[in-house]
């Protein structure tokens, strides 16, 4: 089912402001390329992530799923120079791609990818972090949701992706659905953080981690 009518979104498209060309340009290959080219944030989300970065003062962003890099690159976009994104990819092809947009951005240097599977990235990985997205393996949401409180610093943001999964969460029956639907049951009873749960595209939980 469409979370929002098509034309409301069209609408909300195109009077949001337009992301740099190169982003335009991976989007293009994204879908002419990958199998799935509909994991790519877009236009509404990326800026909601840039500005969400920007707002928030983030000078160090975890993200857990970088698919072609558009989210990654678009969070980049909102830190300072000195700014830093750590990303978790666990298919070396898609990897490959966003690495390769990233060395073609100004804000590339910001970005480092860590790949294999993010569980294990994340069992290692030092904070605090300012801000983490999450955006990959949907059955491992509630497990990448705990590790990334404790990962983000007192009053950090965690962004969580496609929490409303085209409606299924209403009568969650799959593997994907019921973990969707248990990650949301728990972060709106956690209480170490504060959230509203977004209809942005496929939903987007928006986090804050009290301090």
């Amino acid at each position: 089912m469409d979370i929002v009518d098509k034309d409301l979104e069209r609408y909300a498209f195109e009077h949001t402001q337009a992301e740099p060309e190169l982003l335009r340009k991976l989007s293009d290959e994204t879908y002419a390329r990958m199998q799935m080219p509909q994991m790519l944030t877009g236009r509404l989300e990326g800026r909601t992530l840039k500005l969400l970065a920007q707002i928030s003062g983030a000078r160090r962003v975890l993200e857990i799923g970088t698919f072609t890099g558009y989210s990654a690159l678009s969070m980049a976009e909102g830190l300072p120079e000195d700014g830093q994104v750590v990303t978790c990819e666990i298919d070396k092809v898609h990897a490959a791609m966003a690495q390769r947009y990233f060395d073609q951005s100004p804000h590339g240097k910001k970005i480092s990818i860590r790949t294999g599977p993010a569980l294990e990235t994340l069992a290692g990985l030092p904070g605090p972090f300012d801000l983490a997205f999450i955006d990959a393996d949907k059955e491992n949401y509630p497990a990448y949701y705990e590790r990334a409180v404790e990962l983000v610093r007192p009053g950090g943001l965690i962004l969580v992706d496609n929490t409303l999964w085209s409606g299924l969460v209403l009568k969650p029956h799959d593997r994907e659905s019921i973990a969707i639907d248990a990650v949301n049951r728990r972060i709106v009873s956690d209480t170490r953080v504060e959230n509203v749960l977004l209809t942005v595209r496929d939903g987007l939980q928006l986090v804050r981690k009290k301090g």
